[in-house]
């Protein structure tokens, strides 16, 4: 009997993105950590003032134990509000961030054209979608998707305008410049080599 050799074969997926699109995956990252940040440090700046309390008592108990008893439980309380707004403010921004890029790419892909229409689109829809869940009546909900749906487009045009620009910018003199080793330059070295050259002159 001989051996059969199974030759194994790598099915590309890979389709072309189209310039500008984002890695929804590594937007979705970089928008949880920017939560976690802000969410902590929101939760941090807003205990001072509970820290001022314990200070106050602190001030008006004479016996050591009980001092350090409050010392430690303000720390604990402490630590464990900046925890947890440090967690709700990175799945909130991540959830948000992962939702708007990956209905950005997806509006992209069945377009076929990556444009400004497709980041508004994609901020209204996500802005409106949020402001469904949040909480309160069925009118304050409705009023949060219609304000939510006007002012994600609102904000989307303009930062989708500004963000194409800038990667048209990026990519400018890309394509037909190859660099001393024949291949070409990727975006931020070609932006670079425009800098240098300006700054020469």
């Amino acid at each position: 009997m001989e051996a059969v050799e199974k030759t194994d074969e790598t099915v590309s997926n890979d389709t072309q993105r189209l310039a500008g699109t984002v890695n929804w995956g590594a937007a979705t990252v970089v928008g949880m950590f920017a939560g976690m940040l802000y969410g902590g440090s929101k939760e941090a700046s807003a205990s001072v003032s509970k820290d001022a309390e314990v200070m106050l008592k602190l001030g008006s108990t004479p016996d050591k134990r009980e001092q350090y008893r409050l010392m430690r439980d303000a720390m604990e309380k402490r630590f464990i509000r900046v925890t947890r707004g440090s967690i709700v403010g990175g799945v909130r921004l991540g959830m948000f961030t992962a939702a708007f890029y990956s209905l950005q790419n997806l509006l992209a892909e069945k377009r076929g054209v990556h444009d400004v229409f497709n980041v508004a689109g994609a901020g209204s829809a996500t802005a409106a979608t949020f402001g469904l869940i949040m909480p309160g009546s069925l009118v304050w909900r409705a009023r949060n998707v219609v304000l939510g749906s006007v002012l994600g487009a609102a904000l989307g045009f303009p930062l989708g305008w500004l963000h194409l620009k800038l990667v048209e910018k990026a990519n400018e003199g890309n394509m037909g410049a190859p660099n001393q080793g024949g291949e070409a330059k990727s975006g931020v070295g070609a932006a670079i080599d425009r800098l240098e050259e300006h700054l020469s002159k």
